[in-house]
């Protein structure tokens, strides 16, 4: 079966990509202080903190955000897309989550702007004045190109658990090889977070994963950081 030029997958790969100009690599969402600290110290620690992470932190709670982001989007309802936004901008533990966060959001729309473009991407963005969590950004971006739901945070959750491995790589450090096999083993986990988050109530929304944000907290004092959070 041929695959159209404006095929949702291409997007959706190339928005998923390590290569997406982001700034991903920059973050290690408390990893670095976990590492320092020695709570991760090789690939079984590795994966069993990301499994919870994608449980019940960021994969949990970005993961519904995106969700409604994509949901908000598909029925124009533009009132309830500002209300996502300004929610998963206020729903971060720390200020460098919060940086996180914000930071890769906004350099998503800015280049997704440039290189995808879609009226309803600039319309939030002026809104927005550049403003966006990056589960909002990317559930706004894939709803805009048609992308599915289901696929669109398979891929968003999936690219989540990517990055934090590859900052384990090198801070634990791990070999590529190991590092495959954390994302090979991380599948149920990124399969499970995805399939929570389509069936997520932002109403009743919460996390539960206080060492991340200890971690991140203890990370903004570190004496030598590789990564801003």
């Amino acid at each position: 079966m041929p695959i159209a030029a404006d095929d949702p997958l291409y997007r959706l790969l190339a928005w998923s990509s390590p290569s997406y100009p982001i700034g991903a690599y920059s973050y290690s969402h408390g990893l670095e202080w976990a590492v320092e600290s020695g709570l991760l110290r090789d690939r079984a620690t590795v994966v069993a903190w990301l499994a919870g992470v994608l449980a019940d932190g960021a994969g949990k709670v970005d993961g519904a955000f995106f969700a409604a982001a994509w949901r908000a989007a598909t029925d124009g309802d533009d009132a309830r897309l500002d209300e996502i936004a300004a929610l998963a901008l206020a729903w971060r533990g720390t200020a460098e989550l919060a940086l996180e966060a914000e930071a890769q959001g906004a350099a998503f729309l800015t280049v997704t702007r440039a290189a995808w473009p879609q009226p309803r991407l600039e319309e939030c963005a002026h809104r927005w004045r550049g403003r966006a969590a990056l589960p909002v950004a990317a559930g706004l971006t894939a709803a805009c190109h048609g992308a599915p739901l289901e696929a669109a945070l398979v891929a968003y959750v999936a690219a989540l658990a990517a990055n934090l491995v590859s900052a384990a790589l090198r801070l634990v450090p791990l070999g590529q090889t190991d590092g495959q096999i954390a994302i090979a083993q991380l599948a149920p986990s990124v399969a499970r977070a995805a399939a929570a988050a389509i069936a997520a109530d932002l109403d009743a929304l919460g996390s539960a994963v206080p060492m991340v944000d200890w971690c991140s907290m203890r990370h903004e004092t570190q004496y030598t950081r590789l990564f801003r959070s």
